[in-house]
């Protein structure tokens, strides 16, 4: 069902392109309607056909085709944004009918405008954002505790080993007390991310690299997924907690939306910090959702991923009508929660507005 939502939606939108692209008057005097429609065609087959042809061994094939249709899908989402926006302003053309056409060859010329910015914005190394967290049972020797969150790093045929490598040397170089992984490390080919293997291992900090599942590695294979993040040396919290160091807690779940699609509903929040002994607790889901359910339960911190903060504006108002939580810091219940906005990209190497990040969180006793 959910495939059939996306390629409809993905179909839908090359066909709104085409009937208005073809009314733009510097469009249909020289291309001809059929070229349209063939290049269309093209580039709506060019995405799912890439991830289909990288998991039958042709990479070599399958990558130039990715990158040109995952590109293609950022500069449709904007062009479709602006020709709709248009409409919205024309009536759909019944108002304003001597100018609307032309409105709408220069909002395609916009969306390519913002469709270079995005590309540019999202090619540049994640910025980092800083966090200081007050947890109320964090014992005072703990205070300082510095924590690095990456999440939805996308690894694969787009983000590469060595762009992991400049991402490690960067995390390595804040010297890091702990370090999570909240989700989405894995892209869509285990088989790809398997040779980073000895880049994986060198994220490291004294008291742990700690990493929970995204939807990603659900959709990768999951048991395959888990293996690969246990071999890199990570602490792989599937529904349970660990104990750092004695008054810190790090608890985490398996992903909820990947649950929800997947029908397992068996209460991962309750279980992951069911038992836990007492002190601060870090809660790391990569999907911000339960999270009066945390606070309820006790965690101080909840750590989130997924959303990328719409990572093309403006398509984070639709994201949030599913994730209110959407990116930055967030007070629910007295927890406070941080959703990271990614530190690589999904499908398009583009972001609009939202860059990528890595978030440092210090974390600072509650004094007496």
């Amino acid at each position: 069902m959910f495939l059939i939502v996306v390629l409809g939606t993905w179909t839908l939108m090359h066909i709104y392109l085409v009937w208005r692209a073809s009314s733009v008057p510097a469009i249909s005097a020289h291309v001809p309607r059929w070229a349209i429609v063939a290049a269309a065609a093209l580039l709506w087959l060019a995405y799912p056909l890439s991830r289909i042809l990288d998991r039958s061994g042709l990479g070599l094939i399958a990558r130039p085709m990715e990158f040109v249709g995952s590109a293609w899908l950022g500069v449709l989402f904007l062009a479709c944004v602006a020709l709709l926006a248009v409409d919205v302003v024309t009536l759909g053309g019944l108002g304003l009918r001597s100018v609307a056409p032309s409105l709408r060859g220069w909002g395609l010329v916009a969306a390519c405008a913002l469709s270079v910015a995005a590309l540019v914005q999202g090619l540049r190394p994640p910025v980092v954002t800083d966090y200081e967290v007050r947890l109320a049972d964090l014992p005072a020797e703990r205070d300082g505790l510095v924590l690095v969150e990456i999440s939805d790093l996308h690894l694969g045929t787009l983000i590469g080993d060595r762009w992991m490598a400049r991402l490690v040397d960067r995390v390595d170089a804040m010297r890091p007390d702990l370090v999570v992984v909240d989700g989405d490390l894995i892209d869509g080919n285990v088989g790809r991310v398997e040779p980073f293997l000895p880049e994986l291992k060198r994220v490291h900090a004294p008291l742990g690299v700690f990493a929970v599942t995204g939807n990603h590695e659900f959709y990768a294979g999951l048991d395959r997924s888990v293996k690969l993040l246990e071999d890199a040396g990570y602490t792989v919290l599937r529904d349970r907690w660990v104990e750092p160091v004695p008054g810190l807690t790090v608890a985490g779940v398996d992903d909820l939306t990947a649950r929800r699609q997947f029908g397992l509903g068996d209460h991962p929040v309750e279980k992951a910090l069911a038992g836990r002994p007492p002190g601060a607790v870090v809660l790391l889901s990569h999907t911000p959702w339960q999270a009066d359910k945390a606070a309820d339960l006790g965690a101080g911190l909840m750590l989130s991923g997924h959303t990328h903060d719409g990572q093309i504006w403006p398509f984070g108002y639709l994201v949030q009508f599913t994730y209110p939580l959407m990116g930055g810091r967030y007070l629910v219940s007295g927890m406070t929660a941080v959703v990271c906005r990614g530190t690589g990209t999904w499908g398009p190497r583009m972001r609009l507005w939202r860059p990528s990040e890595i978030v440092r969180i210090t974390l600072r006793a509650v004094k007496g």
